[in-house]
């Protein structure tokens, strides 16, 4: 692939006497907004300096800019996103993005499986992922379950994710798993958690709030995120990532050829660099992105940071993207009319 981008640069080059040949082609990228200096040095700097192309790169949440994929899908302004799977899956039904070549992708083999196709019909690949679980103070209690949650030893002392944010609908996941429920819907685990609605201490709407709960002792135990690990250690509290015998979930962010694109190569070439071994190291070593490529090592310390391993990524369940759009309104609807009345 680097050879590749180095052609593309050459070509470029020797037609720089010629002004029609001599005009830098621009990729477009609609890229969440965290960590952008990161990602400059790791990804957008070194990706131009091989394809002698000049990167654009507007910022935002998923659904924001999913919404502006829509607004301006008979002219697009963007040439590659990054979403999430569910999004995405929407945006391909919406048909606002354009299958991946894989053949464009020499990093495809490289990657976990779940992270190859996650919407299908080729229109995304995973670029990132994260699990979520339980964290605890190991020094007070233990967690082996996910219905431990509601034991009386963590009565009053447990924080949960609301039904709006991305963790709230992975918590439901594993707890309609763990009692045996069976609804897409979440029914089983939205009656659990109504039924205890009393003893939790806080629906949190930011996963910035846990390590502040922990350290003033309000509670004990909360579903988080891993992205969130590294800031609940940096606390100094004896603290535990929960491995449940049910399992961990988890989630995952994807990158997607916009439909209508006239950059369709390069865009394949910036996601394929994405990918690659060299980009995806930077990243994990930032700690910025837990990475999918499966050829990527980190020291302990860095992957104690990070979702990170074959046995780990294993261990998590992800919620498919297509039940995801067909059920998030009943997961609103279920808890709004349950838990938050």
């Amino acid at each position: 692939m680097t050879r590749r981008l180095f052609s593309t640069a050459a070509a470029l080059a020797l037609g720089a006497a010629t002004p029609a040949l001599a005009q830098v082609p621009t990729l477009t990228i609609s890229v969440y907004g965290i960590a952008q200096d990161e990602y400059k040095a790791a990804l957008y700097d070194p990706f131009e300096a091989i394809c002698g192309c000049r990167l654009v790169v507007e910022t935002g949440n998923s659904s924001e800019r999913l919404a502006k994929l829509e607004a301006n899908r008979a002219a697009p302004v963007i040439d590659v996103a990054a979403l999430s799977d569910a999004d995405a899956a929407e945006a391909a039904q919406k048909g606002l993005i354009q299958p991946i070549d894989p053949a464009a992708i020499t990093n495809l083999d490289s990657l976990y499986d779940f992270a190859r196709d996650p919407v299908g019909g080729n229109h995304a690949i995973g670029y990132t992922f994260y699990g979520t679980s339980i964290v605890y103070r190991s020094d007070e209690v233990s967690v082996d379950s996910w219905l431990d949650l509601f034991s009386d030893e963590l009565r009053g002392r447990v924080a949960l994710p609301n039904i709006t944010t991305t963790q709230g609908p992975l918590a439901l996941y594993m707890i309609e798993r763990a009692a045996g429920g069976e609804s897409d819907d979440f029914d089983t685990a939205i009656a659990m958690v109504a039924e205890h609605r009393d003893d939790i201490v806080t629906f949190y709407e930011r996963g910035s709030q846990i390590p502040q709960l922990l350290q003033q002792e309000e509670i004990l135990a909360a579903v988080v995120g891993r992205f969130g690990w590294s800031n609940i250690l940096r606390t100094g509290l004896p603290v535990a990532w929960a491995e449940p015998a049910e399992g961990q979930t988890g989630g995952m962010n994807v990158l997607t050829v916009v439909e209508g694109t006239e950059q369709a190569e390069l865009a394949h070439q910036f996601i394929d660099f994405w990918l690659s071994t060299e980009v995806q190291t930077r990243l994990a070593e930032g700690l910025i992105d837990s990475p999918v490529n499966t050829t990527v090592t980190v020291s302990e310390d860095i992957a104690e940071g990070l979702t990170y391993g074959a046995e780990t990524a294993a261990a998590i369940s992800f919620i498919p993207p297509a039940v995801q759009l067909e059920h998030r309104n009943a997961w609103i609807e279920g808890w709004n009319n349950n838990v938050a009345r």
